[in-house]
């Protein structure tokens, strides 16, 4: 395969996904050189997956410097998230391919997205449910999961690890409980819920601002992993969850009902009374998931392969 070399257009160069596609496209050999969006991300405030507090001039302040770079000897750009779409499609040389990665098609972007994604020579979602909102044709390819990082340990060594109590029922909700989005309210009502009906000591445990290579340590020592958000596209805790072989208990948002489907014992539903008593459940039997099974259709390996055969396609 003759060199690719791609321009990364990104809101947000620190999203852990995107490292992690980053680095495993060069491990395939395509040449990438990456340019962020001026101003304050979200990573300096609340969410990778949003951008955050940039105003239209640090977006105007973008285009001069991805104008300059796609006059040089690249093949095509990736444009990570719909607002880097815009500069993309306008300069004239390159074809394009588009990421969305979830808020900004479900969010208040959506409209800035549909309208300069239609200009776009490819364009990939993280999920069948963003397929449907999308107005047009896409690729579904879901951010991948290192399958070398993220694997089961003995939870009794992560619990010693974290300085976890041993004998307690542990709850991970693994996001910022302030992003309202992720709906933390919701997950302490069902963890409450929980704790009455077995009635033993739960606790409901957060990881924010944790290094991404400490987080197996977390999925290992809970007993279950709750997401209650409002929305989603492909989320990869889920999917960390899964190769760790911990439980989830969520709502029914993204693909998490088709990842979860044939994982045991997990639960999906938008009704608060069937949560808490999967969650309920879970928690009592106290038993891991079969999700290591399902990992290899959302390992790292198998996404990057497709987005390199996507990169073939729009440069031919």
């Amino acid at each position: 395969m003759t060199e690719i070399r791609v321009l990364n257009l990104v809101t947000n160069e620190d999203a852990q996904f995107f490292r992690a596609q980053v680095q495993e496209l060069e491990r395939r050999g395509i040449d990438l050189t990456t340019l962020s969006v001026p101003g304050r991300n979200r990573s300096e405030s609340i969410d990778a997956n949003e951008d955050g507090k940039r105003s239209v001039l640090d977006y105007a302040k973008f285009y001069p410097s991805v104008l300059a770079h796609s006059l040089d000897d690249y093949d095509l750009i990736h444009a990570n998230y719909g607002l880097t779409a815009p500069m993309a499609v306008a300069q004239p040389k390159l074809p394009v391919v588009l990421s969305l990665w979830g808020s900004d098609l479900m969010g208040k972007y959506g409209p800035v997205t549909q309208r300069f994604a239609r200009f776009c020579d490819e364009v990939i979602v993280m999920s069948e449910g963003m397929a449907e909102i999308y107005e047009g044709e896409c690729l579904v390819i879901p951010h991948g999961v290192d399958l070398s990082v993220f694997r089961s340990m003995d939870q009794s060594t992560a619990r010693e690890e974290l300085g976890w109590p041993q004998d307690e029922r542990i709850v991970l909700f693994p996001y910022p409980p302030k992003r309202d989005v992720k709906n933390y309210p919701r997950a302490e009502r069902i963890v409450d819920g929980a704790r009455d009906r077995i009635g033993v000591d739960v606790s409901l445990r957060t990881a924010t601002g944790v290094p991404h290579h400490r987080m197996p340590y977390y999925l290992n020592a809970a007993d279950a992993m709750i997401m209650t958000s409002r929305r989603e596209g492909s989320p990869n805790t889920v999917k960390e969850a899964m190769a760790c072989n911990l439980p989830v208990v969520s709502t029914d948002v993204g693909d998490v009902r088709t990842r979860l489907d044939p994982v045991e014992p997990s639960a999906v539903s938008d009704d608060d009374a069937a949560l808490t008593a999967a969650l309920a459940e879970i928690l009592d039997r106290r038993e891991r998931s079969n999700g290591r099974e399902y990992a290899d259709a959302i390992a790292l390996e198998r996404m990057g392969e497709r987005i390199v055969a996507v990169y073939e396609d729009v440069t031919e």
